[in-house]
């Protein structure tokens, strides 16, 4: 197949911009990329699909997401607001979680890629939690990841928030889950294991993960510092704060996920390089919840890979691109904070190489030949110049997600023209509004 009479963006170690380009894709790789002239008289007997002038780019990737929140739009929580981050949690987020049953993981999931698949983002690490219903629902959230094409990272959060048999219980989810996709392996689909955060982790139970994970050449994927108390915990547990107690629990490393690091101090941040962990932003969720905003200019200054998700919000990406460009402006009352580069270098260099973690044969986030074919054309013609030197600003300050028309992930379109191939969206939005009756209920009985 051969792409053309599109201005290719490549991204990768050197980003340019092929003006009236084309990218050739044979199976689920790229094969070769150029001048839509000279691909077209190289490859005459290729199946040609005209862009139609549009931005041929590489697919978003999310960092960490919840597929779970979906069924959370519109709900109204109970009583008095929340008043901090824990309430936020207690009152909204661990009824939510256990408000769900099988078919409404599914579903929850089904509607998130949906959203991903309408914004151009082809990979995501995902972070499930559903008390209720542990055992397969990995894979119930894998089957509608298949269904939909989508690349996808699944893990099961840990927790001790509601008894020893619902921790044990969660840690065989995990371990159950990367010894099927390890056997499987299905292209698409990754495994890490989960952890939900510090606060809600006895040492035996962080002992108990550790010891589960041992010879599954995993990761972990937690919560670190979201909000001041997962520190306060911390020290009041161990006298250690929480990236100090999770080395010392052996949860980091250059194959773990710690997700937010708001409130991590100097000491951490060097454990947090030196140990090669990865780290996630998602500042809409920050902002919502109040819990501050993450110091990812120091990080990034500091060497600490430094990547972008979205928490559970939607899964237009180029919307946290924007949020973490403003917050850090406001959030220090200098407009030159939150430089445009520093935005880029989470969100394309770093959010590429974590998915390389995962999916380690071949390049992401880049339109290289050998790299997968995970591609999205994008409705955007500028009236001002556009040059690999200031892509970031026209990302930042021109591109909607509304402007995403076709998203390839391995080959196989999965939209075309903004109409979606594999998944349909009218038959899931009527059932997951049937389903998301009876959970708000649960959720509502819960809360009572």
């Amino acid at each position: 197949m051969l792409i053309t009479n599109g201005k290719v963006i490549t991204f990768g170690k050197t980003n340019q911009i092929i003006e009236d380009g084309a990218v050739r894709v044979e199976g689920d790789r790229i094969s070769d990329i150029g001048e839509a002239g000279k691909l077209r008289v190289t490859y005459p007997e290729d199946n040609v699909v005209d862009a139609g002038g549009q931005l041929i780019m590489p697919g978003n990737i999310c960092g960490h997401t919840h597929f779970y929140s979906a069924f959370s739009r519109g709900m109204a929580i109970p009583g008095e607001p929340p008043r901090d981050f824990l309430e936020v949690l207690s009152k909204l987020w661990w009824r939510l979680d256990r408000a769900l049953l099988d078919e409404d993981v599914k579903y929850s999931a089904l509607l998130s890629l949906i959203d991903a698949i309408k914004h151009g983002t082809t990979t995501l690490i995902d972070h499930h939690a559903s008390p209720s219903a542990i055992p397969g629902s990995l894979d119930q959230i894998a089957s509608a990841t298949t269904k939909a094409g989508v690349r996808s990272s699944l893990c099961y959060e840990v927790t001790d928030r509601n008894g020893p048999d619902g921790a044990r219980a969660g840690i065989e989810e995990n371990v159950r889950f990367l010894r099927r996709v390890q056997a499987a392996k299905d292209p698409l689909l990754a495994a890490s294991f989960g952890l939900h955060a510090s606060l809600t982790l006895s040492d035996e139970t962080l002992a108990n993960s550790v010891a589960a994970a041992r010879g599954l050449n995993t990761g972990f994927h937690i919560h670190a510092a979201e909000g001041i108390a997962d520190e306060e915990d911390s020290l009041r547990r161990s006298g250690k704060r929480v990236v100090e107690r999770l080395l010392a629990a052996g949860i980091l490393g250059p194959k773990s996920i710690l997700a937010h690091c708001i409130h991590v101090d100097a000491w951490e941040m060097a454990l947090l390089r030196d140990t090669g962990t990865w780290v996630t932003h998602q500042p809409r969720s920050n902002m919502n919840n109040a819990v501050g905003v993450a110091p990812v200019e120091t990080m990034l200054r500091g060497g600490i890979r430094v990547a972008l998700g979205n928490d559970g919000f939607s899964n237009a990406m180029w919307d946290e691109w924007k949020t973490a460009y403003l917050i850090q402006k406001l959030w220090h009352g200098d407009p030159r904070r939150g430089n445009g580069y520093d935005i880029m270098q989470m969100a394309v260099t770093h959010n590429a190489a974590l998915a390389r973690v995962f999916w380690p044969e071949a390049a992401l986030g880049e339109i290289t030949p050998g790299a997968y074919a995970d591609l999205i054309l994008v409705d955007y013609h500028p009236f001002t110049e556009l040059t690999a030197g200031n892509l970031a600003w026209h990302i930042l300050f021109g591109f909607e997600a509304s402007a995403v028309t076709a998203t390839m992930v391995a080959g196989r379109w999965l939209m075309r023209d903004r109409k979606l191939l594999t998944l349909d969206e009218s038959a899931i939005t009527a059932r997951a509004s049937e389903l998301s009756a009876a959970v708000w209920q649960r959720y509502t009985n819960l809360a009572g």
